[in-house]
């Protein structure tokens, strides 16, 4: 199992990284030229800069039993796809049940902010310590579902 993030404005990548640690798991950060990190702990991966360039490097990373970290609906769908497990930054789990409703909701509220003729939404409110501890939370969850899958599955 390994632990692709789409890295780019990522708000949790050292709580992934502490996570992945803990479980002696690898991580892969996926960033443009516009994102550049660094890590000590994870591979980091700078992808060309284009039109969700790095969203089809991560999809063509990813395989079944891996754990994508992704507020991209459409790259938790093609994760999905894959036998991937992927969650979002706020600890949401994008789960074959939800992942048709989330890509609709998508849908409508950008047709309804094309429909308008100005735009004045606000961004996302800051984020709090409130909001890390349920990423963390959240994930070592899913971290540890996905170590139990793989370890029923090798047993099979």
């Amino acid at each position: 199992m390994k632990i692709y993030v789409d890295a780019d404005a990522c708000p949790v990548v050292k709580i992934i990284e502490n996570t992945a640690k803990r479980y002696a798991l690898s991580v892969c950060l996926l960033c443009d030229t516009n994102h550049i990190l660094s890590s000590e702990y994870s591979e980091v991966k700078v992808i060309d800069a284009g039109a969700d360039a790095v969203d089809f490097a991560l999809v063509n990373l990813c395989k079944k039993g891996d754990v994508v970290v992704t507020q991209d609906y459409g790259v938790a769908a093609m994760a999905l796809g894959k036998g991937a497990c992927s969650i979002h930054q706020s600890g949401r789990w994008y789960t074959n049940e939800n992942i048709d409703q989330l890509l609709m909701e998508r849908h409508i509220t950008k047709e309804a902010r094309r429909a308008k003729a100005k735009h004045h939404l606000k961004g996302p409110s800051k984020r709090t310590r409130e909001d890390d501890d349920r990423f963390e939370e959240s994930f070592e969850k899913m971290i540890r579902k996905c170590m139990e899958n793989e370890k029923n599955s090798s047993e099979a």
